[in-house]
């Protein structure tokens, strides 16, 4: 595949990772990200499509609103930035397949859950939804991919259940399912590699956190990033650490 592929790819990548900037913004506020049309947030000014070029028209703004010249949030660039090259990693890890477009999906759920539960320590429940939805055509292409995505999306959802049960409240809602969504798009053995991931950083951040006094002993600690970040590297080298850990057995 020649550079111009690429370059299609990752712009594909980051227009979407633009209208997953509408969806950090918007769903947290209840609001629709469909109506109105993409405004500043600071005079409400409707933008035109050249003021929604995908990173360049960040660049060639300077980072200022046209109409007002109010900052402009280095979120929107780096959102598309992001999704453009998770895009291209997942087209590189799988090729043109089923597993490169649950892969693209699943970058498209965690790239926003991540931001939105660091701001607003909530995942919303449209956000977790649409993973669903989409993630249950990819997960039709076969026996196998079926039974591996059913299975990791009750595994999923049940055991960060029965963590929040256990802890009475320890574990989100929206954490319990954006973890059955992971395990619909990646199959049980990327979740569980996942799932491991999140614990070890979430435990290892939060530990550090509370020694340096950034957090009191119960305050809750946003664990969807964790959640994000490790289904991200487990859908781009997650069956590596399977292969080596069945190895090891």
């Amino acid at each position: 595949m020649n550079y111009l592929w690429w370059g299609l790819v990752f712009s594909t990548g980051a227009a979407i990772g633009s209208f997953l900037n509408v969806c950090i913004y918007r769903m947290p506020a209840g609001e629709s990200v469909a109506y109105p049309p993409s405004h500043c947030p600071a005079c409400r000014s409707y933008l035109r499509f050249f003021d929604l070029i995908p990173i360049l028209s960040y660049l060639f703004l300077k980072g200022k609103c046209r109409y007002c010249g109010s900052r402009i949030a280095w979120q929107y660039p780096a959102v598309e930035f992001v999704t453009g090259v998770l895009f291209v990693l997942a087209l590189v890890k799988y090729g043109i397949t089923m597993s490169a477009l649950r892969s693209i999906v699943l970058f498209s759920v965690i790239v926003p859950a991540l931001v939105i539960d660091l701001r607003h320590k909530i995942i919303p429940d449209k956000l977790n939804f649409a993973g669903f939805i989409l993630g249950i055509p990819l997960a039709l292409e076969s026996k196998e991919v079926l039974f591996s995505c059913v299975i990791g999306f009750l595994a999923g959802g049940g055991l960060l259940l029965l963590i929040a049960m256990a802890s009475r409240g320890g574990m989100g809602g929206g954490d319990i399912k954006l973890a059955a969504v992971l395990g619909l798009l990646l199959g049980w053995k990327l979740l569980l590699v996942a799932l491991f991931l999140a614990f070890v950083a979430g435990s290892i951040v939060g530990l550090a956190m509370l020694l340096l006094k950034m957090v009191r002993l119960k305050e809750p600690i946003p664990f969807g990033p964790y959640l994000a970040l490790g289904a991200m590297f487990a859908a781009l080298a997650g069956d590596k650490a399977v292969m080596r850990y069945a190895g090891f057995w």
